[in-house]
């Protein structure tokens, strides 16, 4: 517990500028026709021209309000109906009621938005932000694998259960692992993650690997092991003893040199 990290976030951690950029350029055109909007006292009659035009220019504004699903998103109208927010860009009218009801309308009209290529730049940035949880366990996969070249393990990422005709005691679901190593010896199936703040999160994954590591371990010749990190674990050391009483291979950032010892 003494050995445990308070991060393994890195600068580019934060946002990924790459997938930003590339969820813009998407819909970077469409973005261009309707800046036709910005600054248009009469709004009706800009929706009108720009729907003769292209009316599939208005399926991006799910977007200007931070929705990417508009496809699955209900909303209720002003009679009191729930609908799916994509129904108000299948119409010049329509769309003119979404931006009035939204106040993009305003802000349009206010000029408070130069540029909506832009805009869409910042709103993709804060979204991004969602994907932060996501990217730590990826962080981590990247330090183990980083840890195991280092030290000239071989191994494979991303090996599924279904590999293995001999863990059919997993049942019918497929398992996906981080890691797989072999040795003479043994197959290791190793699972990895980082937890800098606490939730239930912990508890349901340290619950899960508690029963996932006996099934794999009553396989002869494969071994579950178990590399985990972060402060997080802090708010959560009783559920993490009882997996560490229960699985015979758990190790993290620090201790991971131990299981690179015996694999040696």
């Amino acid at each position: 517990m003494s050995q445990l990290q308070e991060t393994n976030q890195t600068l580019d951690f934060f946002c990924d500028f790459d997938k930003i950029s590339a969820n813009v350029a998407e819909v970077e055109m469409s973005l261009n026709t309707l800046n036709y909007l910005i600054g248009k006292e009469d709004l009706r009659k800009g929706v009108s021209e720009i729907w003769r035009r292209d009316p599939k220019a208005f399926d991006v504004l799910g977007i200007l309000i931070a929705v990417r699903d508009e496809g699955k998103k209900t909303v209720v109208d002003v009679e009191g109906n729930v609908v799916l927010l994509k129904s108000y860009f299948e119409s010049a009218d329509k769309v003119v009621e979404f931006l009035n009801g939204t106040g993009l309308a305003e802000i349009f009209l206010s000029r408070r938005i130069k540029n909506l290529v832009d805009y869409v730049f910042g709103i993709e940035t804060g979204l991004d932000t969602n994907a932060r949880k996501n990217r730590s366990g990826h962080i981590m996969e990247g330090m183990v694998a980083r840890i195991l070249s280092e030290n000239g393990i071989r191994f494979r990422q991303e090996v599924y259960s279904s590999e293995f005709p001999e863990l059919s005691v997993l049942g019918t679901d497929e398992k996906r692992f981080d890691f797989y190593i072999e040795t003479l010896m043994k197959k290791y199936l190793i699972e990895v993650n980082f937890y800098s703040g606490g939730g239930s999160k912990l508890n349901e994954v340290a619950r899960a690997y508690t029963e996932l590591a006996p099934k794999v371990n009553s396989v002869i010749g494969f071994e579950f092991v178990w590399i985990t990190d972060g402060i997080g674990w802090k708010l959560a050391r009783n559920k993490l003893e009882e997996a560490y009483n229960t699985i015979p291979s758990v190790y993290n950032l620090t201790n991971i040199f131990s299981f690179i010892k015996s694999l040696k």
